[in-house]
């Protein structure tokens, strides 16, 4: 994976540290074939896709929490176990988008959709390790930026 920084963290969008090679799967894909796709590819999430268009998206802690505690059959198709509707950002949005949405909707994983197409996926951890490299500016802006989220709601009595 490779990170193309800028100087100016503000203007780091998605297409800056998404990783533009993601797996995608026909919803009616058995469950354990989709596994198996994971294992091989070496990758925590898949896509899944209805006639070419993203509707949803399959976590390792999908397979945990819905076919092993639910016992759900192994070929079971992807459809039954992805979760939707699909939450997905723009490759153009800033990166304090990214960590707003993933903060907000309590996710890790975030498609990134063009035209209605997949152009690429960040992970809590591509967001992590642009965050690492970030300056003490930096940080203090997106601490401001955290604290002025929380006090939106409040206006005009702020």
């Amino acid at each position: 994976m490779q990170f193309k920084l800028k100087k100016d963290a503000k203007k780091i969008c998605v297409k800056d540290i998404m990783t533009s090679d993601v797996i995608a799967v026909e919803a009616s894909k058995p469950a354990n074939e989709a596994a198996k796709i994971m294992e091989q590819k070496r990758v925590g999430a898949i896509v899944v896709t209805e006639n070419d268009t993203p509707v949803g998206i399959v976590t390792d802690r999908d397979f945990a929490t819905k076919i092993v505690a639910h016992a759900y059959p192994f070929h079971t198709p992807v459809k039954q176990i992805m979760s939707s509707p699909l939450v997905a950002i723009s490759p153009d949005e800033s990166v304090w988008s990214i960590a707003d949405l993933m903060y907000t909707r309590g996710i890790r994983k975030l498609p990134v959709i063009d035209d209605d197409k997949i152009v690429g996926i960040v992970t809590a951890t591509d967001l992590v390790t642009q965050f690492a490299v970030c300056t003490e500016d930096d940080t203090r802006k997106m601490y401001y930026h955290s604290i002025a989220r929380l006090y939106e709601p409040c206006k005009p009595y702020v």
